[in-house]
């Protein structure tokens, strides 16, 4: 077993570590793996190449035996010929079986290999890679895999052993036959190794630029909508175009490089030279003609490793491209460590205490937060306010490490989150982001996603009424139960967050993270979440990033972002006194919802210049109220 990467975000239990020191390398501990399958597949495949040279030795003892016309000996031979192809038959059939085993079983295991390196990657890796060459080597990689396995190593070995036991059996024979043949098998490596060297650059090639194209056709597929409302079809299909022919001429060289394979030639010539050499010596009474019809037998079973090496190799050298291509996911390091031994919280939990010491943070060198300090104590509402690009929703994915600070610290409970074990740290935290990422399963298994098998029918329907989500739900045809699209397409973007909501309350968390969550919800829905959210974050750390005038005043902490930097800090009163930048941000919020207000309530509110001092307005409507900018 090989040594596992010094940081991933988790570990499972007696988890199997290969050697990644190499692709070949890499191959070979899966194969070790199935080390007694392997050794059966070997058994198998000698036995069946040997009965079957056998074969070749039946037929001119069956050659002499009608020349002497013993038909006694004919016979037994005959008799004896068709037990030994019968003995073949099932020797072969295990030498098909094994392979296709330990095959199947090599390209299970990368699977999985891959798949849990993909998911202990931290954030910044996955940000780093296109989506469309991971999914390549995920999908058609680990095929190429599972081919150089079976058929191209089974066929490679079996060609060898075929080409051993046929010098083997000539040998037999005569050991004067064996010259031209063992030219051939001379000549026969030679080549190959030629061959081999020419083609595995093209392959690496062309395993690259799969993945390329793959990441292109992915990226394209996933903004569709953005294409069509641009209108670039044409310059897409050009891009394609582009990629896919640049697949397309190293296939043409691939081609190019397998019709200089020169073995089938080699051994044309060998055959030629074989029956002359085998006549000379029958002429000199040296072999009967029996042994020669069984020695030209045995030389077209060369046939079989002459002309299936060449499609063997090209399969493995393509197999040996992906698996360096897997292999280099696989050894690429994760920023972020699970810190197995890490702190998991006192007896009583995580009680939700953040302290941001000195806070720097940069994304490819490009700085994104500076000398950030402030604390939210247990149970508080901190509110981060800011202009696009301030560095909100990146100072909130510092604290469950989603990335971890450049310099400064951040506390969690007095213990620095690089102290926690990661999961017992991301367990107690809860986001809901603006973007709602749904998976296609049903409404239940999203909800209970963050427990998992913990979650029960009851706990996930009393979240989904917390979150206001119970009725929609209850609405479709099979409730709970009903299988939502991709990305939850088949649901508005209310519902979207309604159950993103609850999925975030089932799990109980210490520290809240709303992220523009309730964006896509209408005034009449948000009315009943931000009563529900009132109460789910009693004795709760919230950090909010929101637009909405009334989230923001209710906050204890309110936090002003610009440029990266926090430039002032306190509750509302605080700020609208003293910071310019607050009061213009406030401003600038406050446009959309008054609007918003003045077109649900036009009946009772008939113009925006009533609004300018909120003291003024004696008998505002509560639907107005809600919105946060008209109090007494």
């Amino acid at each position: 077993m090989g040594k596992r990467l010094s940081k991933r975000e988790f570990t499972i239990e007696n988890e199997y570590h290969y050697n990644q020191a190499g692709p070949v390398r890499w191959i070979l501990a899966h194969l070790w793996r199935y080390k007694r399958l392997i050794l059966c597949y070997t058994l198998a495949s000698i036995m069946a190449n040997a009965v079957y040279a056998s074969v070749s030795l039946l037929i001119g003892a069956a050659f002499n035996a009608a020349l002497a016309r013993s038909l006694e000996q004919l016979s037994h031979t005959v008799l004896l010929m068709l037990g030994t192809i019968a003995l073949g038959g099932c020797a072969d059939v295990g030498a098909r079986i094994f392979p296709e085993f330990v095959g199947k079983r090599v390209a299970r295991d990368a699977r999985q290999e891959l798949y849990l390196s993909l998911l202990g990657k931290s954030q910044t890796f996955h940000n780093r890679h296109r989506v469309g060459d991971i999914m390549a080597r995920a999908a058609n990689d680990m095929t190429q895999l599972s081919n150089m396995v079976t058929p191209g190593m089974d066929i490679l070995f079996d060609s060898n052993v075929s080409l051993t036991m046929t010098l083997i059996f000539i040998a037999s024979i005569n050991f004067q036959l064996l010259l031209v043949p063992l030219l051939f098998a001379a000549s026969f490596w030679i080549a190959v190794r030629i061959y081999t060297r020419k083609l595995a650059p093209v392959s690496d090639s062309m395993r690259e630029q799969f993945g390329e194209m793959n990441a292109g056709l992915n990226e394209t597929i996933s903004g569709i909508e953005v294409v069509k409302a641009a209108a670039q079809e044409q310059e897409e299909i050009r891009k394609f175009e582009k990629r896919a022919g640049l697949y397309r001429d190293l296939f043409i060289r691939n081609g190019y490089v397998q019709s200089w394979y020169l073995p089938p030639l080699l051994l044309s010539f060998a055959l030629v030279f074989a029956f002359l050499h085998a006549l000379f010596l029958v002429a000199h009474n040296q072999i009967s003609v029996g042994s020669l019809v069984a020695f030209m037998g045995l030389m077209v079973v060369l046939r079989y490793p002459a002309f299936n090496t060449n499609w063997a190799f090209n399969t493995i050298q393509l197999g040996v491209a992906g698996a360096g291509r897997i292999l280099n996911i696989l050894k690429e390091e994760t920023e972020l460590d699970e810190n197995e031994g890490g702190y998991s919280g006192d007896a009583g939990g995580m009680r939700g205490e953040i302290v941001f010491e000195h806070v720097t943070f940069s994304y490819k060198s490009i700085p994104v937060l500076k000398d950030i300090s402030f604390r939210a104590a247990p149970g508080q509402t901190i509110a981060i306010v800011g202009q696009t690009g301030a560095g909100k929703s990146t100072l909130t994915k510092l604290i469950n490490r989603t990335y971890d600070v450049e310099s400064g610290r951040i506390l969690v409970d007095g213990v620095d989150v690089r102290d926690w074990n990661l999961d017992a740290l991301r367990s107690q935290i809860s986001t809901i982001e603006q973007d709602i990422f749904l998976f296609s399963r049903s409404i239940a298994e999203n909800i209970a996603y963050g427990l998992g098998q913990k979650a029960d029918q009851a706990a996930i329907e009393q979240a989904a009424r917390d979150a206001q989500a119970h009725q929609f739900i209850m609405d479709f045809k099979d409730g709970y139960e009903t299988e939502i699209g991709e990305r939850g397409v088949t649901l508005s973007g209310g519902q979207r967050q309604r159950i993103a909501i609850a999925r975030a309350l089932l799990t109980d968390p210490r520290i809240l993270i709303l992220d523009d969550s309730t964006s896509a919800i209408d005034s009449a829905t948000e009315d009943e979440i931000q009563q529900a959210i009132r109460r789910v974050l009693e004795g709760r750390t919230t950090l909010l990033i929101t637009h909405r005038l009334s989230q923001i005043r209710q906050a204890d902490r309110i936090l002003v972002l610009r440029q990266g930097e926090l430039i002032d800090q306190g509750n509302h009163d605080e700020l609208l006194a003293r910071c310019e930048t607050y009061r213009r941000i406030f401003a600038h919020y406050g446009k959309p919802q008054l609007a918003s207000a003045q077109l649900e309530e036009q009946d009772e509110i008939e113009s925006l210049d009533r609004l300018k001092m909120a003291d003024e307005i004696e008998a505002i409507p509560i639907r107005a109220r809600a919105y946060g900018f008209y109090d007494k």
